[in-house]
């Protein structure tokens, strides 16, 4: 159902059983999945497509140009999957032509009012970002991860699947995965025990990613002299590859 008082513009595909509140304003190149529900007053711009099942809120902006001064109005996208639940006043911004172009948000996601997610962020499935909790340009965010309300995250981050931060934490470098952070600036403290567990990781599993998080944070090594310890625990624990992968890729060096 689309409300009579909603502006749609010709050139949006609108999926079956698609509901549009009153006042919601869809934009040419707006592409909305079946089965989503747009509540009132929400604004969506193109080029932008969303998947199925979301729910996003009023006075959500979603698909709005990015606030990079190097931004020119060049065609950039937004790319939202599955059964994403968007709260009011979140606001989402397309990408840059000095990334991808693109701004990707999975499946899954909880964003709470007044979340934030600049360009070129890339936001993996089964995230919750809670209340104020805003992204800067070209953050990478991986799957399960929480961030505590205002979190604040600097640009060009990337935050390791099922980590979770504290309320205010302010995160400046990467964050490797299962880590819980906390403070201004964000520092590392211990694992994210509890959210594994929620999500059926077993104990032995939880014991030798706590000997992992060990290695890289309580003998004093470098992060090239941990790598070696960690990839002879593969074999034993194969969840310990997602630490390996992450810092050797980090750029920013990890928080610490």
């Amino acid at each position: 159902m689309i409300h009579p008082t909603a502006i749609i513009d010709p050139k949006a595909r609108i999926g079956v059983d698609v509901e549009i509140g009153p006042y919601s304003i869809v934009g040419p190149d707006v592409e909305i999945g079946d089965g989503t529900w747009i509540g009132p007053h929400v604004v969506l711009k193109g080029p932008t497509v969303i998947g199925r099942g979301n729910k996003i809120f009023q006075f959500a902006s979603v698909g709005e140009d990015c606030q990079d001064k190097k931004f020119r109005g060049e065609p950039t996208r937004l790319v939202i999957g599955d059964n994403n639940v968007i709260r009011e006043s979140v606001t989402i911004h397309r990408g840059t032509t000095q990334d991808q172009g693109l701004t990707q948000i999975g499946n899954n996601n909880l964003l709470m009012a007044y979340v934030h997610v600049a360009h070129d962020c890339m936001v993996g499935n089964g995230v919750i970002l809670a209340n104020n909790a805003t992204l800067a340009g070209h953050v990478q965010v991986g799957d399960f991860v929480i961030l505590g309300g205002f979190t604040g995250v600097h640009q060009f981050c990337h935050i390791g699947a099922h980590a979770f931060s504290a309320v205010s934490s302010v995160v400046l470098k990467d964050v490797p995965p299962y880590l819980m952070i906390a403070g201004h600036n964000a520092e590392p403290h211990g694992l994210n025990t509890e959210g594994l567990r929620r999500r059926g990781y077993s104990a032995e599993t939880i014991a030798n990613l706590r000997r992992a998080y060990k290695i890289i944070y309580r003998q004093g090594l470098t992060v090239q002299a941990a790598l070696p310890q960690l990839e002879a625990m593969i074999g034993e624990c194969p969840e310990v590859q997602l630490f390996v992968d992450f810092l050797k890729t980090s750029t920013r060096g990890i928080i610490r």
